[in-house]
């Protein structure tokens, strides 16, 4: 019975600990203290027999293992000196990996990976799959590995942060969506953060399929460099096959014995440039799986898109109001503006990662009507703003959501568009980004 250290205890944490408790013995650790967690949660570990632990990290030379949530780095302290002694240090995904019978379809990119995932799944059960929706898009991998067979299919969001401990992950299929520069606060370069979005094939072999976005420069050099069947997609060009392209107002599939028209682009129901990005990836996958051309279009005409994604909230006085809190880095936002009908009021800023605004800032002429400014990253962001000739006296600092969205509320016209994509993670304030855009649509809906 190996002893395991599971440290962190967020969904991640708390999914491991239940799918190992029983067969190892575990401790949980997490820095914060434990009136910070749900009791009952805590109190259903203890009965599987889970020791717990808050504050200070117990000492490592009593495990075997140390498994870590995706919040904490597999570079950091704590991992460095597991090493250090000898002891295994891995990660949520790839325990869940380890302890299941089924297939794994794993998807990642800088932006679209939960519109794709929940896109595919949607498609595999359609086609009549046991297929489960895991991974980074709320629901850990962990949670359902235990009970997948061996005809279930993991479709999976997977992060570049999971990917840091994935040392003997290999899906069946893997996906890169896009890759722009994210996450430089932890990975400390894109060509670092480029590196550990590789990690998803690099156990892929002959057998296994590589889908990746033939439009993407990065994504394009990366696969010449897996020894994997491609997939490519595109929405600019018929790529080598086989492969999933838009031609004519048509989304079409090639897998090398000639043309299928799937459907025609306008009626796929989700919007937008990226959306269709999102609709080919999800055909590649799908097809690629031998999902019938019939079903995938059938679920491309029924798909309403994902929560705090280029979310429609409601209209009031002519004004439209759109949560886009998922819009945790600039290019995510770029896509935001694009598809978002102006003038528009931006409400942005968030946790610094150290990105680089310029190029949103550059699509504000003619879209941007004024810019509301919360979070640590306010201060750099109106700078850069100014910088790239945006007006200072169309830029407001908030304190909080409430006053970013009454502050929006009194700016705007009828036939203006109020749009929450902070371009920013969530965490200075907010858990995630869900509980972000879940207030920004809790104080919309009141006003």
């Amino acid at each position: 019975m190996k002893k395991i250290l599971i440290a962190g205890l967020g969904r991640s944490g708390l999914a491991s600990a239940k799918m190992l408790a029983g067969a190892n013995e575990l401790c949980c650790w997490d820095c914060k203290p434990r009136s910070s967690f749900d009791e009952l949660s805590l109190a259903e570990l203890e009965s599987l027999g889970v020791s717990l632990c808050f504050g200070e990290a117990p000492e490592l030379e009593d495990f075997d293992e140390l498994l870590l949530s995706p919040g904490i780095s597999a570079e950091g302290e704590l991992a460095k000196r597991a090493r250090s002694l000898g002891i295994r240090v891995t990660g949520e995904l790839e325990a869940a990996f380890e302890n299941c019978r089924g297939k794994f379809v794993a998807i990642t990119g800088t932006n679209g990976k939960t519109t794709t995932t929940e896109l595919s799944g949607e498609m595999f059960k359609a086609a009549g799959l046991k297929a489960e929706v895991v991974g980074n898009i709320g629901l850990a991998a962990s949670s359902r590995a235990a009970e997948a067979d061996e005809d279930s299919y993991m479709i999976t969001e997977v992060s570049s942060f999971q990917l840091e401990t994935a040392d003997s992950f290999r899906p069946f299929i893997s996906a890169i969506l896009n890759l722009t520069p994210d996450h430089l606060d932890r990975h400390g370069s894109f060509e670092e953060y480029i590196r550990m979005k590789a990690r998803i094939f690099v156990n892929q072999t002959g057998e296994d399929i590589f889908v990746y976005n033939a439009d993407d420069v990065e994504a394009e050099k990366l696969a010449q460099t897996c020894r994997t069947k491609k997939f490519a997609f595109s929405r600019k060009f018929k790529p080598q096959t086989p492969c999933a392209f838009a031609r004519g107002g048509v989304l079409c599939v090639d897998e090398g014995c000639g043309e299928i028209e799937i459907i025609e682009t306008r009626d796929i129901r989700i919007p937008g440039a990226h959306n269709l990005e999102n609709a080919l990836a999800a055909t590649a996958i799908s097809f690629s799986a031998g999902i019938d051309a019939d079903i995938i279009a059938s679920v491309l005409r029924s798909f309403e898109g994902v929560e705090h994604r280029i979310e429609f909230v409601r209209e009031l006085a002519g004004v439209r109001y759109i949560n886009d809190s998922k819009a945790t880095n600039p290019d995510s936002a770029i896509k935001a503006i694009e598809a978002v009908s102006p003038p528009i009021i931006l409400i942005a800023g968030g946790y610094e990662k150290n990105s680089d605004f310029r190029e949103l800032i550059e699509l504000f002429a003619g879209r941007v009507k004024h810019l509301l400014l919360l979070g640590t990253t306010a201060k750099r962001f109106a700078a850069s703003a100014i910088a790239c000739g945006f007006d200072a006296d169309k830029i407001t600092f908030a304190d909080s959501m409430s006053g970013a969205v009454k502050t929006a509320a009194k700016l705007a016209e009828a036939g203006d568009s109020v749009l929450l994509s902070p371009a920013c993670a969530s965490l200075d304030m907010y858990a995630n980004y869900e509980e972000r855009g879940k207030e920004f649509k809790s104080l919309v809906k009141a006003l």
